[in-house]
């Protein structure tokens, strides 16, 4: 333990030891610089020198155009330079191609193994631009369904700046021929829709049942609030099957078809749509067939 001791007190004084660093004239000797060291204070200014470059060059590729003169670095304008001549180049492939199908077809001519030219430059240089082979344009199962949807909800969507906010589509009650068309003058404001007898009547979109009774001249009616100020009346049907008061969600049995009531003239629904208390044509935003 003492030998240890010992040696460090040995390699800490060779640290502190303190020398002279003197620059002489070499013709006079005479003493122009002198500077107490350290083996310690060398060391120490030996690492933040390193430090100091080491920082300074980092500095240096980073942030200046310096970098651009390593290997392995590119400035951002020689990569939009080449990406330019890559699109030209393809560009200028297109075109070539173009050409060589045209001089290939005067050949054929020439040569007098066709009469006539039948080269259009327009729909070549289109060719060039999208090979139909190389796109595949059968839709994925995702799309379709995307696109039934949107179909759905362009077609039977009340009025295109409440779609937001209403929050549903119109389907249709029944499939069947209409046999009444909508008719204000007639104050006929509704559509007949001729269904077999005890079809199933469903709810055009969700909503409150707000009046399920019968009454001596349409027979069982049935109307639904969907809100935004949006009724559905359904009239003329053989039995009812929800009451007033509950809650239906979209396509929901609430009916059988029939032909009940003083003005009935054989089995059918006879369907109203009221906007803001306003009657509407139903068959502009449903289609029943």
């Amino acid at each position: 333990m003492a030998k240890k001791k010992k040696e460090q007190k040995k390699i800490t004084k060779k640290l502190l030891n303190k020398y002279r660093l003197v620059i002489l004239n070499e013709d006079t000797f005479e003493e122009r610089i002198s500077f107490k060291l350290t083996r310690l204070n060398v060391f120490v200014l030996v690492m933040i020198t390193t430090v100091v470059l080491i920082s300074c060059t980092t500095f240096l590729i980073a942030f200046t155009p310096l970098r651009e003169y390593i290997p392995g670095y590119s400035s951002t304008s020689l990569d939009l330079k080449a990406s330019r001549l890559v699109t030209t180049a393809d560009s200028l492939k297109a075109v070539i191609n173009v050409r060589q199908e045209y001089f290939n077809s005067i050949k054929k001519v020439l040569n007098g193994e066709v009469k006539t030219v039948e080269f259009d430059i327009d729909s070549a240089l289109q060719s060039q631009k999208l090979n139909p082979q190389e796109v595949d344009l059968n839709p994925s199962e995702e799309d379709i369904q995307l696109r039934e949807e949107v179909s759905r909800e362009d077609k039977y969507s009340l009025f295109e700046s409440e779609k937001s906010s209403a929050g549903f589509s119109l389907f249709p009650p029944v499939q069947g021929s209409i046999t009444s068309l909508y008719d204000a003058n007639e104050k006929h404001y509704a559509v007949d829709i001729a269904v077999p007898k005890d079809t199933p009547v469903k709810a055009a979109a969700a909503g409150t049942v707000i009046f399920a009774e019968w009454t001596s001249e349409t027979g069982h009616v049935i109307i639904l609030d969907h809100g935004n100020n949006l009724l559905t009346v359904y009239k003329h049907n053989a039995s009812l099957t929800k009451q007033q008061g509950e809650q239906v969600k979209e396509g929901e049995v609430i009916a059988t078809a029939g032909s009940t009531g003083e003005l009935s003239t054989g089995p059918h629904l006879h369907f109203e749509l009221w906007k803001d208390g306003y009657h509407t044509d139903p068959s502009k935003f449903i289609d029943f067939e």
